[in-house]
C-alpha cells in the first residue's frame, strides 16, 4: 500500500486541501490520503487557531464523502507540541510491514524543512511528495543541502510546468517527488477574513464545513 499523510492546521479546511489531496491521489496513484489536523504545531502560534476539535470535526466532515481519505486525531488529542517526526514514526508502526509512507508538503514549507526536528530521520523513513505553492519556485531547492544535486534545467521545466513531476532518490533508497499542482484560489486566512467580515464563503469550502462554521460560529 502507498498512503499519504497530509497534515495541517486546516484552519479551516477547504477545497484548496481537498484539490491537493485529490491531485496526489491520482498522480501518484496512492491508495488512501490521511489528513491530519494539527493540535499546538510548532511553526504557527496556537491563538491563531480555532479549537483543536473543531479544526478536527471539520476535516472529518470535509472528507467523509470520499473512500480514499481518511482522518487521524492523534495530533489534536496531544497536550503537548506535536512534530512529524513522531507523527510519522507512530503511523509507521500501525500499518503493515512493506507500506510506503508518503508525507505531502507543501514547497514553501519544505524549503524550511532543515529547521524540522530530525529533518534528515524524516526524509530517511518516508517517501516525500512536495507540491508546488503559489510564491515559492522548485529552482530554490537548488540551495537545500538536504537534497542531492538536482539540474536547475529540471527545476525549471516543473517551474514552467514543462514536466509535472521529478522523482529524486536519495542516497537512503527513499525518494523525494517534486509534483506540480495546478494552483487553487483558496486560502485559510481569506476565508477566516471573509467570516469576521460576514461575507460569503461557500464557493471555498465544502456545505458541510460551511454548515459547521456558522451553527458553532467558529471565526466569529
Amino acid at each position: 500500500m502507498f498512503i499519504g499523510l497530509l497534515g495541517g492546521s486546516f484552519n479551516p479546511i477547504h477545497n484548496g486541501h481537498l484539490h491537493i489531496a485529490n491531485h496526489v491521489l491520482q498522480a501518484l496513484s496512492l491508495d488512501r490520503v490521511i489528513f491530519i489536523p494539527t493540535g499546538d504545531p510548532p511553526h504557527k502560534p496556537a491563538m491563531s487557531l480555532a479549537p483543536a476539535h473543531h479544526r478536527l470535526e471539520m476535516a472529518k466532515l470535509a472528507t467523509e464523502s470520499c473512500e480514499s481519505f481518511a482522518v487521524d486525531a492523534r495530533e489534536t488529542l496531544e497536550p503537548t507540541v506535536s512534530y512529524s517526526i513522531d507523527t510519522v514514526t507512530q503511523i509507521k508502526k500501525e500499518f503493515p510491514s512493506g507500506t510506503e509512507l508518503g508525507f505531502i508538503i507543501g514547497l514553501d514549507a519544505f524549503l524550511e524543512f532543515p529547521s524540522w526536528k530530525q529533518a534528515t530521520h524524516l526524509l530517511n523513513i518516508c517517501h516525500m511528495i512536495v507540491c508546488s505553492r503559489p510564491g515559492a519556485t522548485f529552482a530554490q531547492l537548488q540551495e537545500l543541502s538536504l537534497l542531492p544535486h538536482i539540474p536547475l534545467a529540471n527545476l525549471q521545466n516543473l517551474d514552467k510546468e514543462s514536466n509535472a513531476l521529478l522523482d529524486i532518490d536519495l542516497p537512503s533508497g527513499r525518494k523525494v517527488t517534486l509534483l506540480s499542482v495546478p494552483p487553487s484560489e483558496v486560502s485559510a486566512s481569506q476565508i477566516r477574513k471573509q467570516i469576521a467580515l460576514r461575507r460569503p464563503i461557500g464557493h471555498w469550502l465544502p456545505p458541510s464545513v460551511e454548515s459547521y462554521i456558522i451553527e458553532h460560529e467558529v471565526y466569529q
